[in-house]
């Protein structure tokens, strides 16, 4: 049985509860509205047994019986969050009344399983990962200015396998660097009945395959192509580790299975000189360090350069002046680095990048999570007002103005995060603009939009802080930017409620006409209570504490109902009033146990 409905064009937004997972962050599905579209496998079909899952950012339908199933060629190495949601989309609850939204209950059962040695993969944990040591580095004279070339190579040798058999390297990349070459040398043919005779193949393919955190597979990769002719060229790589398939595909004309592909593994890194970055090296890179600043309700994280002569209490530093010294060439348009790292357990927090100028912004922003941002590789951007990163799940463009930029990245991965900006002035401009910019990691995108309190939380594993936006009665949205209700529609409708209460003056009135005071007086307490109490739920004012006005109100109204019928019944009075008796304790039970609930009146 299924908890959601499918239509055309992805799911329907009313009552689909939902799995998320995400790598390295926090999932947030209704950032977005690409969170109600769902993979065309799962429109037509069940997604009960979901054995792939390319996109490490999705949310799935749940359903009442579901697995879900990940190889290691899906998913990394590292932490994997997984968020269950009730519902996507947005939705009005009568505040602490009745309706407070659809309730599910579940149990999950998550399973991991892993080869005993690191240096083990494949399904069955029988084939070799085989590292790529570096060992010795080594500056290159004919780069103005000088970098540095780091060689790693496989420390057992060469190797040697056959055609359409994959050999896995992995290589880490310790920190920000401009360009990873994987390149293969001694290329050779082997045949296994003669181990020493080796001869050239010139035609031969080594296929190359790498892959960012994850094993790469033929299908599956970052990079590719034909290491036997040219070196494989990976430009700004991710911090991290890399994994790297070779696949000899062609090893003779002639079809021989005793054929093998014999080279040696070589990879380069290229590093720039302290800060410096980007192409040829020839732009500045200035790495940010972390400033807390606290409050009574937010706990945030600012980060500027490292200045001795930069105050720690501000929040923001100079843009022009980096940008103008940060270009050893006179080069239109020049590029500045940022780099920033977000700490373990800080993934449930957002990185807001804010830019302010005195007359016009010109620059343009680009950020990556890993490796530099550049204008041919970003995760998000802005640029102007209509080209940005808008429609994103985890962007949030808040202002866009000749004067303000200011954007949010929503629940940002743990790690070393880069922001490359595009100066689109000349460089030898006389511009007397100034451009100031403040990086920071807040508890709350935009502070709840002065909509809400920022409340803060623990996962269930316990290693990470994450922050959310607890709305008032009108607001909604992860950052109470979303009107549910306008003003006048609230007033209109707590006037309603409120008012309708006068119903019980209809019954009061034909009670006092019968001369039944004691009726009488039930009714007006009960409807005055009942008004008392949907004054103070929907916010308009509180004459008593919310609780001890709710249980007037659902006592008083049992009392009604049940007075109603003893009254109306042809018993003695000496019976009625036994009965009544009984009746003020069972519903002053029920009305002090959850009135709302069933859980109240079924007494669990």
């Amino acid at each position: 049985m299924s908890f959601y409905e499918l239509q055309d064009g992805g799911l329907l937004k009313m009552g689909t509860p939902m799995v998320c997972l995400r790598d390295g962050s926090l999932p947030l599905p209704d950032a977005s509205d690409n969170a109600f579209k769902v993979a065309s496998s799962f429109k037509n079909g069940s997604s009960a047994q979901i054995t792939s899952i390319q996109n490490m950012e999705q949310c799935i339908p749940l359903e009442r019986n579901m697995t879900i199933k990940l190889t290691n060629e899906q998913i990394s190495p590292g932490v994997l969050y997984l968020g269950l949601f009730n519902r996507i989309g947005s939705m009005r609850t009568q505040s602490k009344m009745i309706n407070r939204g659809p309730t599910f209950t579940y149990t999950s059962v998550i399973t991991i399983e892993e080869c005993i040695s690191s240096a083990n993969w494949g399904p069955y944990c029988n084939e070799t990962l085989n590292p790529l040591s570096c060992s010795s580095a080594y500056t290159d004279p004919n780069m103005k200015p000088v970098d540095t070339i780091v060689v790693c190579g496989n420390a057992l040798g060469r190797s040697c396998h056959r055609e359409n058999e994959s050999k896995m390297y992995v290589i880490d990349i310790l920190e920000v660097s401009e360009q990873l070459s994987i390149f293969a040398k001694d290329i050779g043919i082997s045949e296994v009945s003669s181990s020493n005779k080796t001869r050239n193949a010139s035609e031969i393919t080594l296929m190359c395959y790498a892959r960012y955190d994850a094993m790469p597979l033929s299908t599956i990769y970052d990079f590719s192509g034909n290491i036997s002719d040219t070196p494989l060229l990976i430009h700004a790589p991710k911090v991290g580790r890399w994994f790297i398939s070779v696949i000899p595909v062609r090893l003779s004309d002639v079809k021989n299975e005793s054929l093998k592909a014999c080279y040696s593994m070589e990879s380069q890194v290229h590093q720039c000189p302290e800060g410096k970055a980007g192409l040829n090296c020839t732009f500045g890179k200035y790495i940010l360090q972390t400033y807390v600043h606290m409050n009574s309700d937010y706990v945030d994280y600012y980060y500027l350069p490292l200045d001795e002569t930069m105050p720690s209490s501000t929040t923001d530093f100079s843009l022009d002046s980096l940008s103008r010294s940060s270009s050893v060439l006179e080069t239109d348009p020049s590029w500045t680095y940022f780099i920033m790292n977000i700490p373990k357990g800080a993934a449930g927090k957002s990185i807001q990048v804010k830019l302010m100028s005195d007359q016009n912004i010109d620059y343009e922003i680009y950020s990556r999570y890993g490796g530099l941002a550049s204008s041919q590789s970003w995760d998000y951007f802005y640029s102007n007002s209509t080209s940005n990163s808008d429609g994103a799940t985890y962007y949030k463009l808040y202002n866009s103005s000749q004067v303000l930029v200011r954007f949010y990245i929503l629940y940002a991965r743990e790690g070393t995060w880069t922001f490359g900006l595009k100066n689109l002035t000349q460089t030898t401009s006389t511009s007397q603009s100034t451009t100031r910019m403040s990086i920071s990691l807040d508890s709350c995108p935009s502070r709840c939009s002065n909509h809400g309190r920022c409340r803060s939380a623990i996962d269930s594993s316990g290693l990470t802080l994450f922050s959310y936006c607890q709305c008032d009665r009108n607001q909604g949205g992860f950052d109470c930017s979303v009107v549910l209700v306008t003003p006048k529609g609230h007033f209109w409708q707590s006037f309603s409620l409120i008012a309708s209460n006068s119903a019980a003056l209809l019954p009061a009135f034909w009670a006092l006409y019968q001369r039944s005071l004691a009726e009488w007086f039930l009714f007006m307490a009960s409807g005055t209570s009942s008004g008392l109490y949907h004054a103070c739920d929907v916010g308009t004012y509180c004459v008593l504490d919310f609780r001890v006005l709710q249980f007037m109100d659902f006592w008083l109204s049992f009392m009604a109902v049940v007075s109603t019928f003893v009254y109306l019944t042809t018993i003695s009075e000496s019976s009625k009033r036994t009965l009544l008796t009984a009746v003020w304790i069972l519903t002053a039970l029920m009305a002090s146990t959850g009135a709302t609930r069933s859980s109240g009146w079924l007494g669990y």
